[in-house]
């Protein structure tokens, strides 16, 4: 037997020129789609009107911190909570009434949620059996999710007898064991340990594209969510943050919150001169963008750490600013470089230098160093 394909398709994943992952369409018409979606829980407001669209066989991920309603979203799509205003469309169909049990989505929680009295193959056949399938059916059935997950012999074993990694593979075969048009995955790798959910993220993703299924993920891990996303959803505070590739959230942030919460950022307060050019402490910087902003206007400057230029033994663009070492923190491929700059009022700085640079320069703290700030990489945001 071979593997079934969800009754909807998904459409075939395609790479842009730039590396961005982009789930390429059949029709206009999403798969999925929330608007006006708001829950409250006594006096706390956990969505205040999320609106937003799923594309046929992409993955998205709700990207955010604890409380930001990320969770929330995510069981009221799968009919576990009920929202107090909103519409659900999934498929073309209104499911914003429909119970649970009605709606055609495979669910993968953070805990695996096995039953443990129930071997590893009857649990896989769980909602095959709800469905009445055939005994032959079933059989071939759970043969071919075992051996998709990667576990052809676990059948006969018991979830107690299985590490988390491997309970969460049998969790993920049950979810998609009746081919559903939906995959929902609650946290499905907060559980494990760091090699392993870099492991599971990657079988997971590709397990996703092979079957085409459109697919939404909690998290709360960054690495993950940009590992893994055809687009980010970033929550905060009940409401949507931004919404894009990964990379289009990591190098263009749309707000303060996203450019801190998605990587690390280095925030420069300063003050608009005008013609595009900003006042940091006694240094005068240029940027390639936000000529609109008036003369005198107070603002913050948004800067990646890689983006940063350290040069040592005189090599250094023109403009570099002069700067002392504060610390170094190793972090293997490379460092975390702390920087003091020489002018007057400006903050310090953190840049990502590799390891080689550093060994090179003998960077320690008090070397002597010229930084180059790029006019295009650095963002003012409101």
């Amino acid at each position: 037997m071979t593997l079934r394909a969800p009754r909807d398709p998904g459409a075939p994943v395609s790479l842009s020129k730039n590396g961005d992952r982009s789930p390429v369409a059949r029709d206009d018409a999403p798969y999925l789609e929330l608007a006006g979606i708001r829950k409250t829980f006594g006096r706390f407001e956990a969505l205040k009107g999320v609106s937003l669209d799923a594309a046929r066989g992409e993955l998205m991920v709700f990207l955010g911190p604890s409380g930001c309603g990320k969770t929330t979203l995510l069981r009221i799509v799968a009919g576990l909570e009920s929202q107090d205003e909103g519409r659900i469309v999934q498929g073309g169909r209104d499911v914003s009434t429909v119970p649970a049990i009605g709606r055609d989505y495979g669910i993968v929680f953070q805990s695996y949620a096995l039953f443990p009295n129930l071997t590893v193959a009857d649990n896989v056949a769980y909602g095959l059996v709800n469905r009445r399938t055939s005994r032959e059916t079933i059989r071939s059935r759970i043969a071919e999710l075992l051996k998709l997950v990667g576990l052809p012999d676990a059948g006969p074993k018991y979830p107690g007898q299985l590490s988390g990694g491997q309970q969460q593979r049998i969790a993920l075969a049950r979810a998609i064991a009746t081919s559903p048009g939906l995959l929902l995955l609650d946290e499905p790798l907060s559980a494990l340990d760091a090699l392993e959910r870099v492991r599971l993220r990657g079988e997971i993703r590709a397990l996703q594209q092979r079957l085409g299924v459109t697919t939404i993920m909690v998290t709360h891990d960054q690495e993950e969510a940009l590992s893994m996303a055809d687009r980010v959803v970033v929550m905060n505070a009940g409401r949507i943050e931004q919404v894009g590739t990964p990379r289009e959230v990591y190098e263009k942030p749309a707000t303060p919150f996203v450019a801190d919460f998605v990587g690390k950022i280095n925030v420069l307060p300063a003050v608009a001169e005008g013609s595009g050019r900003f006042r940091v402490g006694s240094v005068s910087l240029a940027l390639d963008h936000r000529q609109d902003i008036a003369a005198g206007t107070e603002v913050k400057l948004y800067l990646r750490p890689e983006e940063i230029g350290v040069h040592v033994n005189g090599h250094a663009a023109a403009g570099a600013l002069a700067a002392k070492v504060a610390k170094v923190e190793f972090l293997g491929a490379f460092c975390m470089v702390g920087i003091a700059l020489d002018a007057a009022g400006t903050p310090s700085l953190v840049a990502n230098v590799p390891r080689q640079q550093v060994d090179a320069g003998r960077l320690e703290p008090g070397t002597a160093v010229r930084v180059s700030l790029p006019a295009g990489a650095m963002r003012v945001l409101s």
